[in-house]
Order: structure tokens, then C-alpha cells, then sequence
């Protein structure tokens, strides 16, 4: 019965169904998780944005008549071992620790996507001796290959970023691999082979965008992991060396401090590292749960 016909005999009409939201950042916001995972990955990206605007106090500048001071009115997160602020300190880590991460994203997704697509392909011996390269360095654990890296390159903010995105590339490959298998037999592949397409084009304008919405997922949980990575290899002593920012090295110089009570050295850049990696964490779930019908019809 039409709204109208309920309204002349008396029936109250029903209520509208609230819409669906259709647009992909809608769909984020209205899972908590990725919602969660968004707002801490905007935050950190407006502190490494703002930073030398927002920190109180030079993050280089020591002041060993205040060293090991512990979180205060005019030092919020302490001081270090050699009275530099930590809450500038944690501020300026923020720019290190995004920008490895995107450009280690950045060197596995342009590195690792180009060969999947080419081994899945054409196939035969091309992509047999390109997977079986991949398999090779997946074979490594992540820091373990990352460490040999950016010790054969040399300590630095340029190795790290480049060891660790080195490892990231099996992982995008691979996942490329999968894809472009599962879409080169498609119609409008063969189709546009069958006119005489070529293949580089077949693969940039049909097979890659078929293919983004699981390499976007990846490339947010990479993230994660990048910055994770990162810290690890300047914790070790083969990324960023002192007196640079960065959360990692943070952490390897106030390590020796923890027994004697001075807790604030690693909490804080300790903190910051968790909640990005989290971020970016929660955000990749939620990426993958919108872009994949199966399980967004499933709720």
C-alpha cells in the first residue's frame, strides 16, 4: 500500500529505512575499528606536520643541569640523560617515523607489483624465476633480512628505509600474483588482447585497478610495519643514529635507565610507536572488510 493510500485510511505510514552508506570513506567511518584506526593515524600525521611548531622546546638543545627529570609542569614527558625534552623529542619522531614508512611502502608497492604482474602474466620461466626470488627473501624473518640489509648499505635513515622496503616487496608481489592470475582470463583481458592491446597496457589500465583494492589493504598494513621495522633497526643501532629524533632510538638510549626508575625514557616513545602501528592496524582491517563484498554482505 502507498504512502499516500495509508494516509487516507488512517494508517500511519512506516518509517523510511535509514540509508546505506555507499561512498568508501563513509563506509570506514561507520566501522569503529577503522574509524579508530583513521583518527590516530590523522593525528600522528598533523603532529609530524606541525611539529617544530607545536614543541615547546628544542628537541636538539641539552640541558644537563635538568637531565632525568621526570614528567613535570615545564617538561610534560621528562627529560633524557641529557636534558633534552622528551615530549619534543617524541613530536619530532613523528616525521621520521612517517616518512620511512611511506617511502618503504612506497619502494616495496612500485617494486613488488610491477613483478607479480609480470610473473602472473606471461608465465613460463619469467615467473617462475621471479617467484622463486620472492620465495627466497620471504624465507628470511623480516628483521633478520632487514638487519643484513641495511648493515651491507650502512647505518642511516636512507638504508633503513630502503632495507625495509626491500622486505615489503615478496608480500606485494605475491599478492599481485594472485591477482593478475585470477584476472587475465577475464573477457575484457582477452578482449582487449585479441585487438592487438599491448601487454604493458593490458596490465596498467585493466588488470592494476582490478587488483588496488587488496594492494591498498596491504599497503596500510605495511605501514604498521614499516615503522615498526624502522624503530627495530635504529633500536639496533642500523637506522637513525643519535642525536637524531626517532622513536626507536629513543628507546635503545633510555633502555639502560629502566632498572634505575627513569620509566618516562621508553614509555612515551614507546606509546607513540604502539599507537601508529595500531592505527594503521585497525585501518588496514577496516579497508579490508569494506572493499571485501563477501564480508561486507555478511553483516
Amino acid at each position: 500500500m502507498s504512502t499516500a493510500a495509508q494516509t487516507a485510511q488512517g494508517v500511519p505510514p512506516k518509517p523510511a529505512a535509514p540509508s546505506k552508506p555507499t561512498t568508501l570513506w563513509s563506509l570506514l567511518l561507520h566501522n569503529r575499528l577503522a574509524a579508530v584506526g583513521l583518527a590516530f593515524i590523522l593525528l600522528w600525521t598533523v603532529i609530524a606536520l606541525i611539529a617544530p611548531w607545536i614543541a615547546p622546546y628544542d628537541p636538539y638543545a641539552t640541558d644537563m643541569a635538568n637531565k632525568l627529570q621526570p614528567p613535570s609542569a615545564g617538561h610534560w614527558f621528562g627529560t633524557d640523560n641529557f636534558g633534552r625534552d622528551i615530549l619534543s623529542r617524541v613530536l619530532y619522531g613523528a616525521r621520521i617515523s612517517i616518512w620511512t614508512g611511506l617511502i618503504a611502502v612506497a619502494i616495496s608497492f612500485f617494486i613488488g607489483v610491477p613483478l607479480g604482474g609480470i610473473a602472473a602474466y606471461y608465465g613460463g620461466r619469467t615467473g617462475t624465476v621471479i617467484m622463486r626470488v620472492m620465495d627466497v627473501l620471504l624465507s628470511f624473518p623480516s628483521l633478520v633480512l632487514s638487519m643484513a640489509i641495511a648493515a651491507s648499505i650502512g647505518a642511516g635513515l636512507s638504508s633503513a628505509m630502503i632495507a625495509v622496503g626491500v622486505v615489503g616487496i615478496p608480500e606485494f608481489a605475491r599478492l599481485m600474483f594472485g591477482q593478475t592470475v585470477s584476472l587475465r582470463e577475464k573477457e575484457y583481458v582477452e578482449a582487449s588482447r585479441a585487438i592487438g592491446v599491448k601487454d604493458s597496457v593490458i596490465l596498467y589500465r585493466h588488470i592494476l585497478p582490478n587488483a588496488l583494492a587488496p594492494l591498498l589493504v596491504q599497503a596500510t598494513l605495511g605501514m604498521g610495519f614499516a615503522i615498526l621495522t624502522a624503530s627495530s633497526l635504529s633500536f639496533l643501532g642500523l637506522g637513525v643514529k643519535p642525536p637524531i629524533a626517532e622513536w626507536g632510538a629513543m628507546i635503545s638510549e633510555g633502555r639502560e635507565y629502566i632498572i634505575s626508575g627513569q620509566w618516562w625514557l621508553v614509555t612515551f616513545p614507546g606509546l607513540s610507536i604502539a599507537t601508529s602501528i595500531l592505527g594503521f592496524n585497525l585501518l588496514g582491517d577496516g579497508f579490508r572488510d569494506v572493499l571485501d563484498p563477501r564480508l561486507r554482505s555478511g553483516k
